[in-house]
């Protein structure tokens, strides 16, 4: 019985023990905070914010709770908003999540009690609250002890139409008392009034793509046609949020989700048309800086699942202006939250859906409050605040020194986010940024690199180049000048050399076939007559060109510049061997097979010399551009671009000009055999993919076979 009683004991206290070093399961982190690298994976970062606490009705002290809130802001005394929708009320509370007051029912000019109907947004300025009364179709405003001031009606305007319809959803003022409208039925885009409800115009309308299907189809629609269609309406903002300089933030969610991935793919950086958030100015311009890897858009990687099992682009219904001009979006297909600084780098996003503290059920807003961020969520009807972290501390503190031009702090900031966070791209631009505003070019280089950042790489690099110039300023042009004389006096020996080859008769030398191309590539006409029937070229010419071709390629691979090739990557020189060897011959082969049908004169010998004396300005092009490409900068990679793209023109006219020539064609011929040799290629691709398929699946087959047998014996 001792014994008994001694292992019960035993248990107990190895149960006691267990339960105090077990983690309570509200200690598992409700989400993950990431960025985005430039190759488009998340990268786990820090908690920039942690959930604090949520704060409901009862918490705030309401009898009646709220229903459906649509929108929050916060005041310069930190005291909270809350539009109310169902509830038909807005709710002020204190800095604390009290309740100060609400604002239901108000007496109107007329001296006729008057109610909200369904408001749906909230603003407030240093003297008036703004409501907008969505489905009463106005604007009400209070001030700030709740008290009636007067109704902004819809306006009168000959920019509106007859039947359009007025859904005020969110408003924002500015410094000048201009009030900015967002209207969920108004396509035209932002609504701008004055501080006395006058309408002055519109602003930001979005862009719109017409097809060339629409526009035949629209030569033949009726003037009633065109109004109803409404591919040629631009699409409506959802939300507004204003900084203290005046400029605008402004968000959608109706751009096509294609438009919408077309524009993130494209990592467009001018060109916000199909943005879901954009930046405008007082006039309308959009002046959003998208200097990071990806534009601001929320979610990248739109093609996976999350734990909500959500997938797409990020559907943007608000934005909230947050401190050190940085800025948060909100995903309300992913309930996340993602952060961004002016230059429109994701310093950080984190939320996901859930009942945990911290995760949400339905995000509708996004607003700062001091250190803090207080998330709607329209679901349970509660506030969630999350205070920043020491992480989050450290990364606003080096913007702030950014900011103020304190760039030796920044630097040290930058260093601390890089210790906690050293796959933080942010913190290397910041750092790159500092040293090169105090001037140090050289080490602000070696950061940039590390985040990949062209654009900031390129200034810093202009001024070490500019260095570099002035000391060997004298040496550039006379390098210059020896490179154009050996050029030009080389162009001469080989045009020398050609020249005596013709009169010479005989069999040619090695030299004379190698050096006849200089007469080809500018001379292709009678350059291929002779090749084939004057036997100027050769085989083994051919050869050395395809091989030259193949190293071109191979040193454009590993070769290119930091601008052209910021990550590095690199192919093998058997993979280019494939890429320039597989497309060649392929196209030799199609050629050829066709122009035997077709009473073509060239063999398959006098096709391949053709095709490979015609890829010399591809050597010649690319080489030079290579090396010209570690010295050039972001704006001057069109450049080289173009360089390359001229070798590949001159190459296919070349290329046209030999087989014409070779198989003596006329231009009509050669231009429709030149496009069977493009269909007769895809023709041998299939069938050689078909082929392979089919001898993998009987290799497969015959495999199964013997492993069959073997396991019977």
């Amino acid at each position: 019985m001792k014994k008994v009683t001694s292992i019960i004991c035993l248990v107990f206290v190895l149960t006691m023990l267990v339960s105090l070093f077990a983690l309570p399961t509200s200690a598992a982190k409700p989400y993950q905070t990431y960025t985005y690298g430039i190759g488009g994976y998340a990268l786990n970062s820090p908690d920039a914010y942690t959930p604090l606490m949520t704060v409901d009705s009862n918490y705030m002290g309401l009898k009646t709770a709220i229903d459906d809130p649509k929108d929050i802001v916060v005041d310069d005394e930190e005291n909270i908003y809350i539009a109310d929708s169902k509830g038909n009320r807005i709710v002020v509370l204190d800095r604390y999540f009290k309740l100060k007051f609400t604002i239901s029912n108000f007496i109107n000019e007329y001296g006729i009690e008057d109610e909200f109907t369904a408001p749906a947004g909230v603003f407030v300025t240093e003297d008036t609250i703004y409501v907008c009364d969505t489905d009463a179709n106005r604007i009400v405003t209070f001030d700030r002890e709740g008290n009636y001031k007067k109704i902004i009606p819809q306006p009168e305007s000959t920019l509106f139409d007859e039947d359009a319809v007025y859904k005020p959803v969110a408003v924002a003022v500015d410094q000048y008392g201009r009030i900015f409208v967002v209207s969920s039925t108004t396509y035209e885009g932002i609504i701008v009034m004055t501080s006395d409800g006058v309408m002055t115009g519109f602003i930001g309308a979005q862009a719109v793509t017409i097809s060339a299907w629409q526009i035949l189809w629209r030569r033949f629609q009726t003037d009633e046609q065109r109004e109803l269609s409404q591919a040629y309406i631009s699409t409506e903002f959802n939300n507004i949020a204003i900084t203290d300089e005046g400029f605008i933030y402004v968000t959608t969610s109706s751009i096509e989700d294609s438009k919408v991935k077309s524009f993130i793919n494209k990592k467009t950086k001018d060109n916000g048309d199909y943005s879901p958030v954009k930046l405008l100015n007082a006039a309308g311009e959009e002046i959003m800086r998208r200097n990071g890897f990806w534009p601001p858009a929320g979610e990248i990687n739109f093609s996976s699942y999350d734990s909500t099992s959500k997938s797409g682009v990020s559907r943007v219904t608000d934005v909230a202006v947050g401190p050190e001009k940085t800025w948060s979006i909100i995903d309300s297909k992913r309930n996340k939250i993602f952060t961004y600084d002016f230059d429109g780098n994701l310093l950080f996003a984190f939320g996901d859906s859930g009942n945990q503290l911290g995760n949400l059920q339905s995000i509708k807003a996004v607003v700062y409050k001091g250190d803090t961020m207080l998330v709607l969520d329209g679901l349970n009807d509660n506030i969630t605040v999350y205070e920043r972290t020491e992480y989050g501390n450290i990364l606003i503190r080096a913007l702030e020194n950014q900011n103020n031009r304190l760039y030796d702090k920044a630097v040290e900031d930058w260093t601390e986010i890089l210790k906690r966070n050293s796959n933080f791209d942010a913190a290397y631009i910041g750092i790159g940024q500092a040293l090169y505003r105090s001037g140090d070019y050289q080490e602000a280089i070696t950061y940039f690199q590390a985040a990949y950042d062209t654009s900031n790489y390129s200034d810093a690099y202009k001024e070490v180049r500019k260095e570099w110039i002035s000391k060997f300023v004298i040496l550039i042009p006379i390098g210059v000048f020896v490179i154009i004389y050996a050029w030009s006096k080389f162009m001469k020996y080989a045009k020398k050399v050609n020249k005596r080859a013709a009169t010479a008769g005989g069999k040619r030398t090695f030299k004379e076939e190698l050096l006849y191309v200089f007469h080809v590539m500018f001379h292709p006409f009678d350059g291929f007559w002779d090749i084939k029937h004057e036997k100027r070229g050769s085989m083994r010419a051919a050869v050395v060109f395809i091989l030259l071709t193949v190293v071109a390629f191979y040193y454009q691979a590993i070769g290119q510049g930091y601008v052209m090739n910021p990550t590095g990557s690199f192919t093998s020189i058997f993979s280019q061997a494939i890429s320039v060897l597989l497309p060649f011959f392929l196209f030799a082969v199609a050629n050829w097979c066709l122009t035997t049908l077709f009473d073509g004169e060239g063999s398959f010998k006098d096709i391949i010399i053709a095709i490979s004396y015609s890829l010399v300005p591809l050597i010649l092009t690319i080489i030079p551009a290579t090396i010209a490409s570690n010295f050039v900068t972001k704006s001057e990679a069109d450049i080289v671009n173009l360089v390359v793209n001229v070798g590949f023109i001159w190459a296919f006219l070349l290329i046209f000009v030999g087989m014409m020539v070779t198989h003596d064609y006329s231009l009509f011929k050669g231009v429709t055999t030149t496009l069977g040799t493009i269909v007769g290629m895809a023709f041998i691709m299939f069938v050689g993919i078909l082929f392979t398929t089919l001898l993998g699946k009987i290799v497969g087959f015959i495999s199964n076979i013997i492993l069959e047998i073997n396991y019977r014996l």
